[in-house]
């Protein structure tokens, strides 16, 4: 058995390797129930010239398909990212888009809302029911000639049939509303995607910003430890005082400690970026430093009206107000009346054969007073619309604020990055005539000092604008609506 499954093989795919391995007891299992079924399926096996390992393979191969094709395969977070992977933003996106739970969740509550429209279309279809019955009878006025009550079995079976024949649409209503509802939560999945999609994007850009900062830190303890061993040699060499050497050591703890401050933060935004990809127990994975700082004309108007067409929420709020709308006119149709028909045959008796019957017929149910019901419930719909549409007014200026503080955002981190690119060379200048004088035994420590940690503040602003550029026009992308 165990040499006919290792038969089975697919090199390189540790998904079914694993699973045909924890499959072989249970293919052991199966293989026995099939030998056991009878000398049909083996003697057709026969037939096809088949030896008995040749029919184990076969019985194995067939459970195989079957089960690898038919189980639904949740892949762990190992099988999503492989251990040192490197990672780009797109590979994020398409991880959280398969794994992250408020998308499953968005999921689940549009299949209820299909659901529920198969449930109001069961009003166009006729009704059948079946039932049956017993019962023990006891009549107090008749008794036998031993002066005993009479007892006696009732039987009943029987078949009904109702269907509504003219409703004034009410069935057709109830579809409209439930079908708009699943379009708004077809709106809602993608607003849900939108949303996680910004998150990667935002927790991606976090953490490559937060290794930038760390890779600065780094080396400005380079830097650093390169001046110590200067001031060491100017102090040994009777040209610098002993005060060189200390504050050059005071510098250089100062850096290490921000060094383990930036390490810290690298690892926070890892977490964020696991939990904003859907998966908090990921592995240890490198991300591709796959950025370039591009300048993209961005037209405001254009903008705030690619929003109200693209938005997903918004699209969910119009749906919404369709399906009030319809609401409306639904309960309306309680002051109009409802035609139905309906048919039953039936056996009762107290012993066999049971007396049969039917009857055929049709209903006018007109609803003449329900104690203003019907009044009131037209009432509750027309302020779910005003609802709705106060809603929809709110979002739409939450759409405008979103939109002009993206675009505001964006046209910040642009100047930000001209300036900072400006004080990146000017840091470096100063930090090249600092070290210089210093190396020439005419400068003095804290001019040293203040020139590295100048050029380190520089590089840190100089990343931070390119990032923040980056977050900008992402939030500008989902405040338009797109992916």
């Amino acid at each position: 058995m165990t040499r006919a499954l290792s038969c089975i093989s697919v090199n390189g795919n540790s998904y079914f390797e694993s699973t045909l391995h924890k499959m072989n007891e249970t293919l052991n299992r199966v293989v026995a129930t099939i030998d056991s079924m009878g000398d049909a399926m083996g003697e057709f096996i026969v037939m096809l010239s088949f030896n008995n390992d040749k029919r184990h393979f076969f019985y194995r191969l067939i459970v195989v398909l079957f089960l690898v094709f038919t189980i639904p395969y949740n892949a762990s977070a190992e099988e999503m990212i492989g251990k040192g992977e490197k990672l780009n933003l797109d590979k994020c996106i398409d991880i959280a888009l398969k794994k992250h739970p408020q998308i499953l969740a968005a999921m689940s509550t549009l299949d209820v809302n299909k659901s529920k429209v198969g449930q109001a279309q069961a009003g166009y279809y006729p009704q059948i029911n079946w039932s049956a019955g017993v019962s023990r009878n006891a009549s107090p006025l008749t008794t036998n000639q031993f002066n005993q009550t009479n007892q006696y079995n009732q039987y009943s079976h029987g078949l009904s049939l109702s269907q509504n024949i003219y409703d004034f649409n009410r069935v057709g209503t109830k579809v409209d509303i439930q079908s708009f509802n699943v379009e708004a939560a077809q709106a809602d999945l993608e607003n849900v995607k939108l949303n996680i999609i910004f998150g990667v994007k935002q927790a991606y850009y976090e953490a490559l910003r937060a290794k930038h900062a760390r890779d600065i830190s780094a080396d400005t303890v380079k830097q650093f430890e390169e001046h110590l061993e200067t001031a060491k040699g100017f102090f040994e060499a009777g040209a610098k005082p002993i005060f060189d050497v200390t504050k050059a050591e005071v510098d250089l703890g100062n850096a290490r400690i921000n060094m383990v401050k930036a390490n810290n933060a690298v690892i926070i935004d890892f977490v964020n970026l696991n939990n904003a990809m859907g998966m908090p127990a990921a592995p240890p994975y490198e991300l591709e430093d796959d950025v370039a700082y591009q300048k993209n004309p961005v037209d405001l108007s254009e903008s705030l009206q690619q929003a109200f067409l693209n938005r997903p929420d918004l699209q969910s709020f119009l749906r919404q107000k369709d399906a009030a709308q319809k609401a409306i006119q639904l309960a309306q149709k309680d002051y109009l009346p409802s035609l139905s028909g309906s048919a039953n045959y039936g056996w009762s008796g107290e012993q066999t054969p049971l007396d049969n019957g039917w009857n055929v017929g049709a209903t006018l149910n007109f609803n003449v007073f329900s104690g203003f019901l019907t009044k009131h419930q037209v009432g509750a719909a027309l302020a779910g619309l005003e609802v709705t549409r106060a809603g929809e007014e709110t979002l739409r200026q939450t759409i405008r604020l979103d939109v002009e503080q993206a675009f505001a955002n964006l046209q910040a981190a642009e100047k930000s990055i001209d300036a900072a690119s400006i004080m990146v060379r000017q840091a470096t200048e100063n930090y090249g005539l600092a070290q210089g004088r210093y190396a020439a035994g005419i400068g003095v420590p804290m001019e040293l000092t203040d020139a590295v940690v100048a050029l380190g503040n520089a590089k840190l602003a100089l990343s931070g604008a390119i990032y923040d550029h980056m977050e900008a026009e992402a939030s500008l992308q989902k405040a338009m609506g797109a992916k």
